[in-house]
């Protein structure tokens, strides 16, 4: 029996729960891939013949096309509507594990590269924006906190293959596999998404399709636009940055091994998973905003921690304190930007606040490495604490934007069964 029969049978509460359900599953999916390059590169650029450094073109070719679909993401979803461009996003990347787990070359490694990025970008706009409208803020939390389930699934697959000794293609294959089957879950789901936005017109919500869509720089003139950018490149500066060059500060300025580094580097991540998830149940009774500056001050004492001649234990503390910091700010800016920007230009705001997202997450880990390098691994604490210190005032210029009251949000409250 499908979606389609359940549709017309049970009850609207259930029907908009099993979509929650399903956004859940997507976001997992999302993480599945991320992790996976670093995971299969070793045993891959062999296999390849390639060098070892060709990793780098590989993750920019991905995060080229994150960028570009991010932005173009609003014209996509206002043509086709979020359901229909999850699941055609989710089955290009999906084809792209496929193509990744048959690629006899690195040229065709780069090739699926392109669709796998474009899809990842997409999907992770429209459902970030979908959930923020319809949404209470601790499904945004908690969907944030699947996405690492997912991060953490998709190397643990490969890695089981890889420890088998068989090739990282049955890797990829199966994550491709398991796309494949979310793509069916997704098309039956169709009519559940039609349904919503039915219901949600019915209830005097305006069209979309009444708007024209701006320019990106008639966008970047609105009140808000530029401190929310700014908050999100300085933000993802500091989680990526922390998690791709915590373990290399660890080693190469404080002593630790290479082996304990590790260890609390994955406590930094948990830190951030485990906080999602804690952060789900505090937004119900604690607003965004405050849950923004109490990560900010998380993160801001973990790094003093940094700074300060503390014994071994507390410096790794001080990095799931970093973690957990992060866990809040992320969900919480991107559940508010309806109530920033109103639902006209979510979408259209919500897709470059992910471009400048992936932007950080490109550049601003590379620029410590050279500062390493070149200088000192010791000015670790101090690179964080710069976009740290950025990021505070920009997000306060952002809390005072709100959108007019006739563009107010109704958010649903239906419990995750």
């Amino acid at each position: 029996m499908t979606l389609v029969i359940l549709t017309g049978i049970l009850n609207g509460d259930f029907m908009v729960t099993l979509l929650l359900l399903i956004i859940y599953l997507a976001f997992i999916s999302l993480g599945l891939p991320d992790s996976m390059l670093g995971t299969i590169w070793p045993v891959a650029h062999q296999d390849l013949n390639v060098p070892l450094a060709y990793q780098g073109f590989v993750s920019v070719t991905v995060t080229c096309g994150t960028i570009i679909s991010s932005i173009f993401s609003e014209r996509l979803i206002r043509r086709f509507k979020t359901g229909k461009v999850t699941a055609f996003c989710v089955l290009s990347t999906a084809a792209a594990l496929l193509g990744y787990s048959f690629s006899g070359s690195f040229f065709w490694l780069i090739i699926f590269a392109v669709p796998l990025g474009i899809g990842a970008g997409s999907v992770d706009a429209a459902l970030n924006n979908y959930v923020a409208l319809h949404f209470k803020a601790r499904h945004m939390n908690w969907l944030h906190c699947f996405w690492g389930l997912g991060a953490t699934i998709g190397p643990m697959i490969t890695a089981y293959f890889l420890n088998k000794g068989e090739s990282w293609r049955l890797g990829c294959r199966t994550l491709a596999i398991l796309q494949f089957i979310l793509v069916v879950i997704l098309f039956l789901s169709l009519p559940l998404w039609k349904r919503l936005d039915n219901e949600e017109k019915q209830q005097g919500g305006e069209s979309e399709e009444t708007y024209a869509p701006l320019k990106f720089s008639k966008l970047l003139t609105m009140k808000g636009a530029r401190p929310a950018l700014s908050a999100f490149f300085c933000y993802c500066a500091v989680e990526a940055t922390a998690g791709l060059w915590g373990s290399s500060f660890l080693v190469l300025a404080k002593g630790f091994t290479a082996e304990t580094a590790a260890k609390w580097i994955s406590a930094y991540y948990f830190g951030i998973t485990l906080g999602r998830f804690a952060s789900g149940l505090l937004t119900i009774r604690v607003k965004n905003k405050n849950m923004i500056r109490i990560g900010q001050a998380g993160i801001l004492s973990g790094i003093i921690l940094l700074f300060l001649p503390v014994p071994s234990l507390i410096t790794g503390l001080a990095f799931m304190l970093i973690g957990v910091g992060c866990a809040p700010i992320f969900p919480a800016m991107l559940h508010e930007t309806p109530e920033h920007f109103g639902r006209k230009y979510s979408q259209a705001i919500m897709g470059m606040q992910m471009a400048f997202a992936y932007i950080a997450y490109a550049l601003v880990p590379p620029l410590f490495g050279l500062a390493a390098q070149y200088i000192n691994a010791g000015l670790f604490p101090y690179y964080l604490l710069i976009f740290c210190l950025c990021m505070i005032p920009a997000s306060e210029l952002l809390s005072r934007c709100h959108c007019r009251q006739e563009d107010e949000i109704i958010k649903k409250d239906y419990p995750v069964t």
